[in-house]
C-alpha cells in the first residue's frame, strides 16, 4: 500500500493522533504526515503511506492557506483561546484599523515562534519548557505571507475571520497575536481551518470515518493518490528496460544515453520505468542523471 491520503483533520486530534488512527485502520506502520496541525485546528492534512513517506519533506509546493477566527482584547500564554488568559483589554478597533496593518504583516516578515510550539532550542522543544513555566529567548524566523485578507469583523464583539496564504513554518496564532499587540489590545485565535496544503484542498480530503468505511469495504488502497501527483510540476524522463534496471540500483546514467539534452542542474526530474511506472526523482550533475529519491524500493 503506497500513496497519499488527504485527511480532513478533526478538532481535538493532534497530527500524530491521525497517523496513529490510520495505522490501525490501514493495518500498516509506515505512515507519515506533512505539515503539523495543532489540536484546535481542522482541515487539510496530507498523509503518506508506504514508500510515499519518502516524499513528506521534499514536496515542491509547501504553501498553506487558512481561515482563522480571532478575538481581540485578550492575550493568552498559548496565543489562542485554549490557553490561560494573561491580560484583557477594552476593544475599540474598527475593521479599518485592522486593514491598515495588513501591509505590515504581508510579504517576507520576521516572526518569533510562540513558546507553545515544537521549535527546538538547545535540544528542548519549546512547548516542553512552556509547560514547566520556563520562557526562553527565541530567534525570529523569516516567513512569507502572500495573502492576508480580513473576511469578517464585528466591532461590537471584537471577533472576526482572517484568510491567510503563507509559507511553511508560519504560526497563524502568532500572526493574530502580533496584530493584536500592534492594535494595543491583544488578540487570540479562536478557531483554525487549513483550506490548502502542498497543493491539496479540502475537496481532496476524506474524514477518518470515511477512510474506516473504505477499509471495511476493502477499498481504501484504491483511494490513495499516487505519490507522483505532488511532483507534476517536474519534467518527466522515461527510461528503457536497461536504464530502468540501472536506476533502480542507484547507478548514475549518462544524459546522452537517455537522450536528455540541454539539461539544467537545478531541475529535478520525475523518472518512469520502461513500463511507465513512477520510480523516483533525479537530478543532473556532470552530464549524468543521478538518483535524488528512489520510490521503487
Amino acid at each position: 500500500m503506497n500513496g497519499i491520503l488527504c485527511i480532513n483533520k478533526p478538532q481535538g486530534f493532534t497530527s500524530f493522533d491521525v497517523v496513529a488512527k490510520l495505522r490501525g485502520i490501514l493495518k500498516t506502520r509506515k505512515i507519515g504526515h506533512a505539515g503539523t496541525l495543532d489540536p484546535m485546528a481542522t482541515g487539510v492534512l496530507p498523509v503518506f503511506v508506504g514508500n510515499a513517506t519518502k516524499a513528506c519533506d521534499i514536496m515542491p509546493d509547501s504553501a498553506k492557506a487558512y481561515r482563522a477566527s480571532f478575538r481581540l482584547g485578550e492575550q493568552t500564554d498559548t496565543q489562542d483561546s485554549s490557553g490561560t488568559v494573561l491580560k484583557k483589554c477594552e476593544v475599540t478597533c474598527s475593521a479599518g484599523d485592522i486593514e491598515k496593518l495588513i501591509p505590515e504583516f504581508t510579504g517576507d516578515i520576521m516572526q518569533i515562534p510562540p513558546m507553545y510550539s515544537a521549535v527546538s532550542v538547545n535540544g528542548k522543544r519549546l512547548y516542553e519548557l512552556a509547560r514547566q513555566g520556563i520562557e526562553v529567548e527565541r530567534q525570529p524566523r523569516k516567513i512569507n505571507v502572500s495573502s492576508l485578507v480580513l473576511e469578517e469583523y464585528s466591532a461590537e464583539t471584537g471577533e472576526g475571520v482572517l484568510y491567510i496564504e503563507c509559507s511553511k513554518g508560519t504560526y497563524i496564532r502568532t500572526v493574530i497575536h502580533d496584530i493584536g499587540i500592534r492594535l494595543g489590545c491583544g488578540g487570540v485565535m479562536t478557531a483554525l481551518v487549513r483550506t490548502q496544503s502542498n497543493g491539496f484542498t479540502l475537496s481532496d480530503c476524506l474524514t477518518l470515518e470515511e477512510v474506516q468505511s473504505l477499509a471495511d469495504e476493502g477499498a481504501a488502497e484504491g483511494n490513495l493518490l499516487p505519490v507522483e501527483s505532488v511532483f507534476e510540476s517536474y519534467p518527466d524522463i522515461h527510461l528503457d528496460a536497461d536504464c530502468t534496471k540501472l536506476y533502480r540500483n542507484g547507478v548514475k546514467l549518462f544524459t546522452r544515453k537517455i537522450g536528455l539534452r540541454n539539461s539544467d542542474e537545478n531541475v529535478r526530474y520525475r523518472v518512469f520505468s520502461d513500463e511507465g511506472k513512477f520510480m523516483g526523482l533525479a537530478f543532473v550533475k556532470d552530464d549524468c542523471l543521478r538518483v535524488f529519491k528512489n520510490f521503487a524500493l
